[in-house]
């Protein structure tokens, strides 16, 4: 067995690599919300100077990688690995937003928990030798998310109480083998967990038994709990999902406290802006990531935190064909010390 490894599932990363820069993007209800001054740049423009929404999520992801790499000093021809991706079908936000870049390229889905799949992989491809920096991008798009897996947002459709507000947001992240951190320490890969939800107004409710899996299997490999991190964030699960993973651990015997969040209810103020049961899309957890988490790390306010966005694997076609929703989590530790 690779001494990498920690248990089944965990991976301690023999060489951290260090946080070297992020940036994020926001649209106008970012603006609006709590979180507004940890963005680097927030739009009043839905379509970001574009003609079309699905061109603007494209603008989103190019601007927040340049600003990143403008932060850290760096050159695209500097990464070695760009890896991203997005909600858009065969994820053209991410391929048409990049692809002038020309660093080399791996697209991914993981749906909302696209961010921590860059992420861990993007870790350990430094970890592993392989390169020196890499990066990792996600974003999403309400107007584009609307049109590919609901309404069309002109139809002016009414969402229930379950429903969550798909982010119009992006987040990108620099790695490199040496900085000043924080670091990448600990990657756990989530596995497919289906419970049967078939409701698309429910992504929390679908998402949330993987959140548990994954968190589980990471106290387990890791010889940990809850307690020993500062903070443990789950990615867009909203007041419901949020609610249910809380419950899952307590029938374990096991209380999260005041520390376990989740950034879907971070980014909106629900109750003002309305947001129901609050945020989702990848671009949730990449924004908040890639501002008030690392910003806040970077000023001390935590040490060690566990990040685990988390996604819904459905699409419209098995919507429409009667499928249930599979989720998928992967955890991410990052600490101020390697």
């Amino acid at each position: 067995m690779n001494e990498k490894r920690t248990g089944q599932r965990t991976i301690a990363l023999g060489v951290p690599p260090s946080v070297l820069s992020f940036a994020n993007i926001g649209g106008k209800f970012e603006a609006q919300g709590p979180l507004s001054g940890y963005f680097d740049e927030l739009s009043q423009d839905s379509f970001f100077g574009e003609k079309t929404w699905e061109k603007a999520e494209s603008t989103m992801q190019k601007k927040v990688v340049q600003r990143a790499l403008d932060q850290a000093r760096l050159k695209p021809k500097d990464i070695h690995y760009i890896l991203a991706g997005d909600l858009l079908n065969q994820c053209i936000g991410s391929s048409f937003g990049l692809r002038e870049l020309g660093i080399p390229f791996y697209g991914l889905y993981g749906a909302c928990s696209t961010m921590g799949e860059s992420l861990s992989l993007a870790a350990m491809l430094i970890d592993g030798g392989f390169a020196e920096r890499t990066a990792a991008v996600t974003s999403s798009h309400f107007c584009t998310a609307e049109r590919q897996y609901r309404m069309p947002v002109p139809y002016g459709s009414q969402r229930p109480p379950t429903a969550q507000w798909t982010a119009t947001a992006s987040g990108c992240t620099i790695l490199g083998r040496e900085g000043p951190g924080p670091y990448i320490t600990h990657v756990t890969c989530g596995k497919i967990v289906d419970k049967g939800i078939s409701d698309p107004n429910n992504m929390g409710a679908a998402m949330a038994p993987a959140a548990y899996d994954t968190l589980s299997a990471f106290f387990r490999d890791t010889g940990t709990g809850p307690e020993d991190y500062d903070l443990i964030i789950t990615g867009d699960l909203g007041d419901l999902g949020h609610g249910i993973v809380r419950d899952f651990f307590s029938r374990d015997g096991v209380e999260l406290g005041d520390n376990f969040q989740d950034c879907g209810l971070l980014l909106y103020d629900r109750d003002g802006q309305d947001m129901h049961a609050g945020a989702s899309g990848c671009g949730c957890s990449a924004s908040v990531l890639n501002g008030y988490l690392l910003t806040e790390m970077r000023r001390g306010k935590w040490k060690k935190i566990v990040f685990a966005p988390t996604g819904a694997l459905l699409s419209p076609t098995s919507s429409f064909q009667g499928e249930s929703i599979p989720g998928i989590c992967h955890a991410v530790c990052i600490s101020a010390e390697k």
